[in-house]
């Protein structure tokens, strides 16, 4: 016990490096915080004083009000949780059908330089084209939407996470045949685990791309969420609906993002 404490004993040098990261970190912080309130609040003073249009560029009170309001009566839930469902589908199906498939390819070197060429001229398409003929295809609705959210983070997840398991030390691959092991024992106790953390860093990269093809998918086709709240706005001129949209998809952006940094944590705690 008396040598555990011991050890737990923190150096002064180590001391003052950590107080003075704690202190950078709330620092950096605080910026952050003070530059979004600040922008906020020029904007509002803009509005006031006129040096832009209320009509054409909005304000906050105003966004916050029409937020407040339609949060009342139901609406803005309604809208907000058809397109957070559609994403959260859209890059969970994208991450797991693009890591399958980066597994096939990994398995058969031959089908991997088959479809090289062929992934890399689909991650140069823009995904969103494609938009209006999946929706031909599948027709006026939700699913239609979901595909291309999913067609947007599939072909990034298979290139990313492709590229991790082909990044894994030889060694490692090497020590496991020697013990024995076959190919599937190779992925599931070398490559795979090597590979979570780059797992997650394709779902941090699909959260924004999903919303990207759910808004454009919105736009095309949808009755309700913010994808529609923000086409219908600017069609009659409710700019205060677009921009309460925006804000409210660069907040959900980020929760999404943050819900995945924790897992990440929590992952590698439990690795550790």
């Amino acid at each position: 016990m008396w040598r555990e404490r011991k050890q737990l004993q923190v150096s002064p040098r180590q001391a003052a490096f950590l107080r003075r990261r704690k202190i950078r970190k709330y620092t950096v912080l605080g910026v952050q915080i003070a530059l979004l309130i600040g922008f906020f609040a020029l904007w509002e003073i803009a509005a006031n004083k006129q040096w832009i249009d209320p009509f054409l560029c909005s304000q906050p009170t105003e966004i916050w009000a029409t937020a407040k309001e339609m949060a009342q009566n139901g609406m803005l839930w309604q809208h907000i949780g058809v397109t957070l469902s559609e994403t959260v589908i859209g890059f969970l199906l994208g991450t797991l059908i693009g890591t399958l498939l980066a597994i096939l390819l990994w398995w058969n070197h031959f089908i991997c330089d088959v479809a090289e060429p062929y992934l890399v001229v689909l991650n140069a398409l823009p995904k969103t084209a494609l938009a209006p003929i999946i929706i031909v295809w599948l027709g006026n609705g939700q699913t239609s939407i979901i595909v291309v959210a999913l067609l947007t983070s599939v072909v990034v997840t298979i290139m990313t996470v492709l590229n991790g398991f082909l990044q894994v030390d030889d060694e490692m691959r090497k020590l496991v045949r020697v013990f024995g092991g076959n190919k599937w024992q190779v992925l599931q106790k070398v490559v795979f685990p090597a590979n979570i953390p780059c797992i997650v860093n394709a779902l941090k990269i699909n959260v924004g791309l999903s919303f990207v093809g759910v808004i454009v998918g919105e736009f095309l086709v949808a009755q309700a969420g913010l994808g529609f709240l923000i086409i219908y706005g600017s069609q009659v001129f409710k700019l205060s609906w677009v921009l309460m949209s925006v804000v409210i998809l660069a907040i959900l952006a980020a929760l999404l993002y943050e819900a995945i940094a924790l897992l990440e944590k929590q992952i590698l705690k439990k690795r550790m």
